[in-house]
């Protein structure tokens, strides 16, 4: 296995890393503050494509394979989870579409994204979280057959304000459980779709994060992704392969955080002679400098077997589960370097404390992947 990036990922990954570096690094203490995307910046980020690296390139998608992808978003983590959240988020949302869609219905979703518009994946309802078979939105066939009418509501979901298309899960068949989980894809303005409220949140604030309210609302049955009750294949499959990706915007935090750190304890002098002679420190150092180039291995392999068309459902889980769990270590312990300057604003490893943490929950939390590994290892 060769997990160097050959020249045209390097090229690849050096415009984002510059584009991080001019756009985003400088304005995400001002995106925190200010619990928003600063206005252009997605402009910058749909010029350079990056709002449809998962989508094939016969629907206009750059079709990236996933070791570049995990490259460029853990460039957009070392800038801000948020960012990365955002532009990630696009990618959770098409692998619905290229699962399960017929290519008339990957064509019309996939232009629009390919317009730089945002897309976004609901699942998660306020009862609903890692138990997916418990998902209360229900979708009921009309009597003439020719669609669904949605009512309930979604929760925590990314771009829910922003996006253009969703791809909504909702249960055709309550008493079914998991099986009677069905998706859709969804326009914004649809009549009887409206976004809720926007929640206000610890980390990840640049990235949008909504409700969304489902009341009397059709939709055509041409917009169902596959068989009914055959959403929650779609929905693990998805969740497999965007996984990784989680594991990459962790590494990506976690590397800005030891660099910041390391960086910060060169200079930092106590008892007359920087921080960074302390042995103590130096361990603190050596053990960030391991998880992180752990993880993103284990990011790479997962990534690198998904691409072989190999099984990689525990990889992935193990992948996200140790990144992340990685990602949280890493900043608590940047922020001890750092003392009391490590726990201002004015220095950035408080806020990727706060942005790792969400790693460890969303797409997945990781008692879960716990569950998923020990599954795939023992069954």
């Amino acid at each position: 296995m060769d997990f160097s990036y050959n020249e045209e990922q390097q090229d690849i990954i050096k415009v984002v890393r510059d584009l991080v570096e001019k756009e985003i690094v400088p304005y995400a203490g001002e995106m925190d503050e200010q619990a928003k995307i600063r206005d252009g910046l997605l402009d910058k980020l749909a010029a350079q494509g990056l709002l449809g690296v998962a989508i094939p390139e016969e629907f206009g998608g750059a079709g990236l394979d996933a070791v570049t992808i995990a490259g460029i978003y853990e460039e957009l983590g070392k800038g801000c989870a948020g960012i990365a959240t955002t532009v990630a988020a696009n990618a959770l949302a098409s692998y619905p579409v290229i699962i399960a869609g017929n290519d008339d219905q990957k064509k019309q979703y996939f232009d629009i994204i390919c317009q730089d518009k945002l897309a976004a994946f609901a699942l998660t309802e306020p009862g609903v979280g890692s138990d997916a078979g418990a998902v209360a939105t229900s979708a009921k066939k009309t009597e003439d057959g020719k669609g669904y009418i949605l009512n309930g509501t979604k929760c925590f979901i990314t771009n829910g304000a922003l996006a253009e298309v969703f791809v909504i899960f909702a249960n055709t068949r309550k008493s079914a459980g998991i099986r009677g989980l069905t998706a859709f894809i969804v326009r914004k303005g649809t009549p009887g779709f409206t976004v809720g409220k926007e929640e206000n949140k610890m980390g990840i604030r640049a990235s949008n994060t909504t409700e969304l309210i489902f009341q009397d609302c059709f939709i055509p049955i041409e917009n169902r992704l596959g068989r009914e009750g055959h959403g929650f294949r779609i929905a693990m499959n998805t969740l497999d392969a965007a996984r990784p990706f989680v594991g990459s915007i962790s590494v990506g935090i976690a590397e800005a955080a030891f660099r910041a750190c390391g960086e910060y304890a060169k200079v930092r002098q106590q008892f007359g002679k920087p921080i960074a002679s302390f042995e103590m420190v130096q361990g603190m150092i050596a053990d960030m400098a391991m998880k992180v180039e752990g993880a993103r291995l284990l990011v790479q392999r997962a990534c690198w077997m998904k691409d072989q068309g190999m099984e990689f459902s525990r990889e992935a889980a193990i992948a996200k589960c140790n990144a992340s769990d990685v990602a949280m270590e890493v900043t608590v312990n940047a922020v001890q370097v750092m003392g009391g300057y490590g726990y201002m604003k004015e220095y950035p490893v408080e806020k990727y404390m706060r942005d790792a943490k969400i790693m460890q929950i969303y797409e997945g939390t990781n008692q879960i992947q716990r569950l998923v590994i020990a599954n795939k290892t023992l069954y």
